[in-house]
């Protein structure tokens, strides 16, 4: 982060990271659910930030007045994020959100797994695909639970996720529910989720099942197959 940038913190806390984004000179939009620590937020940073109350989600969609605050700029996104919302908002980031340079984000270890998986691992699913398809994922740093008070039971990880951008909102969706639709059956083969009378790509047969597809073998399917 350099002077001037403009990121958006979820779940700044008692705000140790959003002083240290200050002193490197940015500009920062913080949204905090808990009443008690948005006050705390308030009395101890004033107007040096733009402080939201709030959920950053509303149905899985990234919070209005965060979309509002940032405007035309484009802009980072970096968090301790809990493990229910990470994978709604990280996605919706990537997939509706162009503005956003990166997402820096500390997540359950587990998480990032599932966002690095790599082909026919019991990792690979919805999650993976659409992350990796939309953003270059690449972990940071692993961070074991001692540098976390109250200490949890779990090991985390700090990942970066950088965009590619050049899908359109209507290809993102439908990809997004025809994986989501295939995965549903991912022990099952391919013939017996969508018919063994479509066209399958070159490559692609009716006995492999969805976990065994690459990126570019989903899409080439998807294509074919008509939603």
């Amino acid at each position: 982060m350099q002077e001037g940038d403009l990121v958006v913190e979820i779940g700044p806390g008692t705000g140790t990271l959003t002083e240290e984004l200050l002193n490197r000179g940015c500009r920062v939009i913080a949204c905090e659910l808990d009443k008690g620590l948005t006050g705390l937020l308030q009395d101890r940073f004033g107007d040096s930030i733009n402080l939201i109350h709030g959920d950053c989600l509303n149905r899985k969609r990234l919070n209005q007045e965060i979309v509002d605050a940032t405007g035309d700029e484009q802009w980072r996104l970096v968090a301790n994020l809990p493990y229910k919302i990470a994978s709604p908002l990280l996605v919706d980031i990537l997939v509706n959100h162009s503005r956003c340079l990166g997402q820096y984000v500390t997540i359950q270890y587990e998480v990032a797994q599932r966002l690095m998986a790599k082909v026919n691992s019991s990792e690979w699913g919805v999650l993976s695909i659409l992350v990796q398809r939309n953003a270059d994922v690449s972990l940071i740093t692993k961070v074991p639970n001692t540098c976390f008070w109250p200490q949890p039971k779990i090991a985390s990880a700090c990942v970066q996720l950088l965009p590619k951008h050049g899908f359109e909102q209507d290809q993102n969706d439908k990809f997004s529910k025809f994986v989501t639709m295939l995965f549903a059956g991912r022990r099952k083969q391919l013939g017996s989720i969508l018919g063994r009378n479509i066209q399958f790509p070159e490559g692609v047969s009716p006995e492999m099942r969805p976990s065994t597809l690459t990126i570019h073998q989903l899409e080439e399917l998807c294509a074919t197959v008509k939603t």
